[in-house]
C-alpha cells in the first residue's frame, strides 16, 4: 500500500497546488479518525486504505478543478501503478456518488461513481466534511449544496451517506 509520504510526494510531483495538498491531508486526518471509531465499534475497515485513498482523493485537481477531477485522478493513479482499491476511492469520492445517467449529463465517462466499500464511503463522507482545510458539519455541507442549487436528490444522497457513516461508530 502506498505510504503517507509517498502519497504526498505523488501529489507534489503531479503538480497539485499546496492548498489542495493541505485539503487532502485534512480529509485524510478526519477519514482515519472516522475509520478508527468504526474499527473500535467492531467494523472491518482497512485504515491504511482509508488514509491512502483520502490523501489521493483530489489528485486529479492537478489537471482540473471541475467534477472530472475524480476521473482524472483515477486515470493518473492507475497510470502510476497505485493500488486499484485506492484508485477506486479517488473515482468514487464526489459528494455521495454519481449515477451513470448523471455522469453522462456531466460529460464524464458513462460509469457508476457511487462509493460502495466502507473505505470509499468514509473518504467521500470525510471529504464532504472538509471545506478547504476547515472541518464543517454535515448540516453545513447540505446548506452549501442548497446555496449552489444542487438538486434535492443529490442533497438527500449526501445526507444518507452521512447518516450511514456516522452510524458506523455505534
Amino acid at each position: 500500500m502506498i505510504t503517507r509520504a509517498e502519497a504526498i510526494r505523488f501529489l507534489e510531483e503531479s503538480g497539485c497546488a499546496p492548498n489542495v495538498i493541505e485539503h487532502c491531508k485534512e480529509v485524510a486526518s478526519l477519514a482515519v479518525e472516522i475509520a478508527e471509531k468504526a474499527k473500535a465499534a467492531g467494523k472491518e475497515v482497512d485504515l491504511e486504505l482509508v488514509e491512502a485513498g483520502a490523501l489521493l482523493h483530489d489528485a486529479g485537481r492537478c489537471r482540473t478543478h471541475g467534477i472530472a477531477h475524480a476521473v482524472e485522478g483515477f486515470r493518473l493513479a492507475t497510470s502510476r501503478g497505485i493500488e486499484p482499491e485506492v484508485a477506486e476511492i479517488i473515482k468514487r469520492h464526489i459528494g455521495a456518488g454519481i449515477s451513470k445517467e448523471e455522469a453522462k449529463e456531466l460529460g464524464l465517462p458513462e460509469d457508476d461513481y457511487f462509493p460502495r466499500s466502507l473505505e470509499e464511503k468514509i473518504v467521500a463522507h470525510a471529504d464532504n466534511l472538509v471545506k478547504g482545510t476547515k472541518r464543517i458539519t454535515a448540516q453545513d455541507r447540505l446548506e452549501l449544496m442548497r446555496k449552489k442549487n444542487v438538486s434535492e436528490d443529490v442533497i438527500q444522497r449526501i445526507k444518507r451517506l452521512a447518516e450511514e457513516v456516522e452510524k458506523l461508530s455505534h
